[in-house]
């Protein structure tokens, strides 16, 4: 749960400025590149440890988009609509956000096409990645929040 109302944590997601704050884990820090939060729009943002080079890091397109309520995108289909072989594992990431008491019950489900990929993508530190970021927005939201 994120003490936060669920139109925080979805303009943490949709609001360039926002999402930077919090897509990549520390000490790396985000660039968004392309952020269209329509179904068939872009998802493009780059990362970089020093703050000044940058490399790509998420290549995707929206697949669903439920204001303030779930969130698809996919790396299987780059942001220009051709078929991808992203980098570490394609994969399908479905956000859903619901009221949940005094704030917002966060449900970031991964996809992956295979269990190879998945395996593969536990090994590279999945869970303590995404953990990572949703840390990151919780404490965002929730600061923003507590005003």
């Amino acid at each position: 749960m994120i003490r936060a109302p669920r139109s925080a944590i979805w303009q943490a997601w949709t609001d360039p400025a926002r999402l930077r704050q919090w897509w990549v884990p520390a000490p790396a820090v985000a660039r968004v590149d392309r952020l269209d939060a329509r179904p068939g729009g872009a998802f493009v943002t780059s990362l970089s440890d020093d703050g000044t080079a940058f490399v790509p890091h998420t290549d995707s397109i929206f697949l669903i988009v439920e204001p303030c309520d779930r969130l698809v995108f996919t790396n299987a289909v780059d942001s220009t609509w051709r078929p991808a072989v992203p980098a570490p594992v394609p994969m399908v990431a479905e956000i859903t956000l619901s009221d949940c008491g005094d704030g917002t019950d966060y449900r970031v489900i991964v996809r992956h096409g295979d269990p190879l990929d998945r395996d593969r993508h536990e090994e590279l530190g999945f869970f303590e990645g995404w953990g990572s970021v949703t840390g990151a927005l919780a404490s965002l939201v929730e600061e923003h929040a507590a005003g």
